[in-house]
């Protein structure tokens, strides 16, 4: 599916990087900007018949209108049910029935050299499939720790499927059509696609998305032992 974001204007109000309140008592805090309202869009796969859909975090984050748009054209406005920026996933939730949905594959069993195909909205354009191989697993690159810290969970597939931006949030699939991965992020020193691309593996996927359905959040244990 498509997913079309928007934050709505907000007027800003500038502060003295000061901090002094004695002047902003006569003047307010400084002068307010006018800020336009934003939009952007990314991919999602409908994980059930019944409207939930998987995505990425960083396309929904802030989003004050989420809006889902299916293969039909038909467009829906979504709920955000959970998000998880340790995994940079999300899960939203459209009013709508017996929807086609795609079965997860077995991330664990993907192979190096394996063909896989990533599906998606890059670049403004409709439903895109580009095909490349897996290049790679268990990458850790480091894009998680900007939002989640030290709890930030990396494990992706590495693929040279084409990814551009609006890819994010689209299914990675095998051969045979089942859901591998989760396309969250490229590798790139344009920002545009370079060759190399990161998935979410489904695993992972899977748990995340059935304890956002059932409890609202993700379910982890914790240790309590650090070093």
């Amino acid at each position: 599916v498509h997913i079309k974001t928007e934050i709505k204007a907000r007027t800003v109000q500038y502060r003295s990087p000061f901090g002094d309140d004695f002047f902003d008592q006569f003047f307010g805090g400084g002068p307010r900007f006018y800020q336009q309202p934003q939009q952007a869009s990314g991919s999602g796969v409908i994980v059930t018949d019944d409207g939930y859909i998987v995505t990425n975090n960083h396309v929904v984050d802030g989003a004050d209108q989420v809006t889902v748009i299916l293969n039909n054209k038909k467009s829906y406005p979504a709920k955000v049910i959970g998000k998880d920026p340790s995994t940079d996933l999300a899960v939203l939730k459209i009013n709508e029935a017996n929807l086609p949905t795609i079965p997860y594959g077995n991330s664990d069993e993907v192979k190096l050299g394996q063909w896989v195909l990533a599906v998606g909205y890059p670049l403004t354009l409709e439903t895109t499939v580009t095909a490349g191989i897996v290049s790679a697993k268990y990458r850790n690159i480091g894009i998680n720790k900007n939002q989640s810290g030290n709890n930030a969970i990396e494990s992706f597939i590495q693929t040279d499927a084409a990814v551009n931006p609006g890819n994010s949030g689209g299914a990675l699939v095998n051969s045979r059509g089942e859901l591998v991965g989760i396309n969250s992020a490229i590798a790139s020193p344009t920002g545009s696609y370079a060759g190399y691309s990161f998935a979410i593996p489904s695993n992972i996927v899977r748990k995340v998305v059935t304890d956002m359905i059932k409890y609202g959040n993700v379910q982890r244990a914790y240790l309590g032992v650090a070093y």
